[in-house]
């Protein structure tokens, strides 16, 4: 009974996030195609905006492969640590270039509106992505197989 309650709540937040990453693609479409249809709307801006949503999208799919795959790799006989190192390693590279994405979009719109004091925002996005890369190579570091 527990291992129908598990695998069925595996497979129901990986559809979750399967469903929240279509949802993404299908808005960040949206977004494009509207922001192509005002001529006011920034082009870098808005193809910036567009990819960023995308990246996200990315990411949920990933998060929503790791969740089904982690739950399937027991049973399968697979490696489950090898599968979790490679979906933790894709999942925090997709999330670093969301969050890259991001400050580059606060970046140019400060920039455009001549915000220049509140580029400590972007800033300390760019070092929590460091932080968070680093923090990945320790756990990659900690993890290999000598």
């Amino acid at each position: 009974m527990l291992r129908f309650y598990k695998f069925g709540a595996a497979y129901l937040f990986s559809g979750l996030f399967h469903i929240i990453a279509i949802t993404l693609v299908v808005s960040s479409f949206q977004i494009f195609l509207g922001g192509l249809a005002d001529p006011d709307v920034d082009m870098v801006t808005l193809v910036i905006k567009s990819i960023n949503t995308l990246v996200i999208a990315l990411a949920m799919y990933e998060l929503g492969l790791g969740v089904g795959k982690e739950y399937t790799a027991e049973e399968n006989g697979g490696n489950i640590f090898q599968t979790m190192r490679r979906t933790i390693t894709r999942f925090v590279g997709t999330v670093c270039i969301a969050l890259v994405l991001e400050a580059l979009i606060m970046i140019i719109k400060y920039s455009q509106l001549e915000l220049a004091g509140n580029l400590y925002y972007p800033v300390a996005i760019l070092v929590a992505c460091a932080l968070l890369l680093l923090a990945l190579g320790g756990f990659l570091s900690l993890t290999r197989k000598d």
